[in-house]
């Protein structure tokens, strides 16, 4: 359709007077962009002005349409799409289109207006198609980023390290301010770990925990955050995990001291295999002794220590416990010590209280025994 001179070149004349009011309009009704830093606010008005000539510059020969992604966003910062989002952006494309569309009758000549209102909306349409597309290439950009960085915190947890890259790297990601911490331990699915590790993330934002998560070998590894109940939250994520132990670690404040859940959910993780029964999931503290006897020492100094303090702070415990595991009855046991059986009863049940280990329970049994004789021999050098 043909344009007449007159009316191109009052378009190019209005050009700074259209992106300085398509400002002025944001300004007024976006109260986001209000909100806005001066520098971004800045980089938005380039954009506007960018779009607006990147629109002059194809209304004279409409043959072709530009490369718009670069032509409107080239100007601004890959940071932009940060800070503002894309239902934000495609405001400010409205904004912008909106002020050149009330302008046509003061631009275009009267026989060109028609054509002028039609190339507005194709050029909004364009627009809008390069703002999904700018922001979906830098979603993918940062998701790449993102999961590079995911993986490498993963992994410094579990390798306990706590230097400064792992702190400029968690502020990365947004965990500097995550509390109430807890390490899963798995046997990961088959399948793209990418899918998995996105599916374990989607499944813990729903249940309202954060997730970091990266698959390990064999291993699905997940660290979450804002956890209030660690062992609901982690039946409600079991079926992520294929067959096998799931292993809870102990609840940490923040994620510098997730190494140590980290540590003790891999090391139940590796002797579960030692309690066919094991609940799924299993915290990492209900197996104990069959980590202290896959050579996890700070597991068997936590075992003795919750042992020995139950067996001392009470009077005549350790010997009631003592003569309960060689007899393994109430009546026996009542007898060795010359007490009644409601007695041992009592005792037993404050040991009970005290220790958590219920001594009529057999693996519990064997449990306490087996501290009981750690407690007899000395530590040795903690396998690795």
């Amino acid at each position: 359709m043909s344009r007449t001179p007159t009316s191109r070149k009052r378009l190019e004349t209005a050009a700074g007077a259209l992106a300085t009011e398509a400002v002025q309009q944001m300004d007024e009704t976006l109260p986001w962009y209000r909100a806005l830093p001066a520098e971004d606010r800045s980089w938005v008005g380039m954009v506007a002005h960018a779009g607006i000539a990147a629109f002059i510059a194809w209304h004279a020969d409409q043959n072709t349409l530009p490369p718009i992604a670069a032509d409107v966003f080239g100007t601004a910062p890959r940071e932009l799409t940060r800070s503002i989002t894309l239902q934000q952006t495609l405001d400010l494309v409205r904004t912008t289109i909106d002020v050149v569309e009330r302008a046509v009758p003061q631009i275009a000549a009267p026989q060109d207006r028609v054509e002028m209102r039609a190339a507005v909306l194709t050029y909004a349409r364009e627009v809008a198609f390069a703002c999904a597309q700018v922001y979906a290439q830098a979603a993918e950009t940062r998701g790449a980023w993102d999961a590079r960085l995911e993986s490498l915190v993963v992994d410094a947890v579990l390798r306990a390290e706590g230097d400064e890259a792992l702190r400029s790297r968690v502020t990365a990601l947004g965990w500097d301010e995550v509390k109430d911490i807890v390490v899963i331990a798995g046997t990961a699915p088959q399948g793209s770990g990418t899918e998995t590790v996105d599916a374990l993330r989607r499944s813990a934002a729903r249940i309202g925990a954060d997730a970091l998560a990266a698959v390990q070998g064999r291993r699905l590894i997940a660290i979450l955050g804002n956890v209030a109940d660690p062992l609901s939250v982690a039946a409600d994520l079991a079926e992520l995990w294929a067959d096998g132990p799931v292993v809870v670690g102990p609840l940490v404040p923040h994620l510098y001291a997730a190494g140590r859940s980290a540590r003790a959910a891999q090391s139940g993780y590796v002797a579960a295999s030692a309690w066919p029964g094991a609940p799924r999931p299993c915290h990492a503290d209900e197996l104990l002794a069959e980590r202290a006897l896959a050579g996890d020492q700070r597991a068997r100094r936590q075992l003795s220590a919750r042992v020995s303090h139950a067996l001392d702070v009470r009077a005549a415990t350790r010997d009631t416990v003592t003569s309960y595991l060689d007899h393994l009855s109430l009546e026996g046991t009542a007898r060795a010590l010359f007490v009644h059986p409601n007695t041992v009863r009592y005792r037993l049940g404050r040991f009970a209280d005290d220790s958590g280990f219920d001594l009529t329970d057999a693996r519990d049994a064997f449990s306490v025994r087996l501290a009981m004789m750690y407690e007899q021999l000395p530590e040795v050098a903690e396998r690795r």
